[in-house]
């Protein structure tokens, strides 16, 4: 196996952190070549501009869109963006390790999406969903909650987590090919004994354990 692991939180001591080491720790354990992006570490910037691109094709009018296929045919993205889509296309599992904030990915994260899955090389033409360039690589959001587990279901106080994570799952890793499995979320471990989260810990190492196992999920049922 080949992973590839996504991670953004701006504290070291944080339960993301601890979850991003497990992953990183399990799965090189059980013989994976494993990967990373701690984005915050790397001071990832998430704005798109024309640094994204050591090539121009237009320089009268920026349509990212339009300079990323032109990058794509002529090996114009900058470095940063072109080694965090060598990454992707190395991997064969990516999981993206983040705290859910304002019901989406922290902005670092988003950034990171917008700047590196680039139309031309990531997707575009027929490039998408089942027909997407990733199709048969797999990817698993990990991430945790502020609220309980009770606030994050159908008609509760905030709503379907699978609802919440749609946007995510289908509009940028469907998308682009992936086959994603059921998220693995830790509903407010900031109301956790440290027991509790340790238990969260190795349940999730448990689970790394018996990806191969599992079947992804069908877009159309959530």
């Amino acid at each position: 196996m080949k992973a590839f692991l996504v991670y953004w939180h701006p504290e070291p001591q944080s339960f993301n952190h601890a979850m991003f080491v497990t992953a990183q720790a399990t799965l090189t354990r059980l013989g994976a070549e494993v990967k990373t992006s701690d984005l915050y570490a790397m001071a990832f910037d998430p704005v798109s501009s024309r640094k994204n691109f050591r090539t121009v094709r237009d320089p009268a009018f920026l349509k990212l869109q339009t300079e990323e296929i032109y990058a794509s045919e002529h090996q114009g993205f900058a470095t940063d963006l072109d080694e965090e889509m060598a990454k992707l296309e190395w991997c064969d599992l990516m999981i993206w390790q983040f705290p859910l904030w304002w019901f989406g990915l922290p902005a670092t994260m988003k950034g990171w999406v917008d700047r590196v899955f680039a139309m031309g090389r990531i997707y575009g033409g027929r490039r998408m969903y089942e027909g997407g360039a990733f199709r048969g690589k797999r990817a698993l959001l990990s991430l945790t909650t502020g609220g309980p587990a009770q606030a994050y279901v159908k008609h509760g106080f905030h709503g379907d987590i699978h609802t919440i994570l749609k946007p995510i799952q289908h509009g940028m890793l469907q998308f682009v090919g992936f086959d994603v499995l059921a998220p693995q979320v830790v509903y407010g471990p900031v109301r956790m004994s440290d027991a509790q989260r340790q238990a969260e810990l190795d349940r999730f190492a448990q689970r790394l354990g018996r990806l191969d196992q599992e079947t992804p999920l069908a877009w159309e049922t959530y």
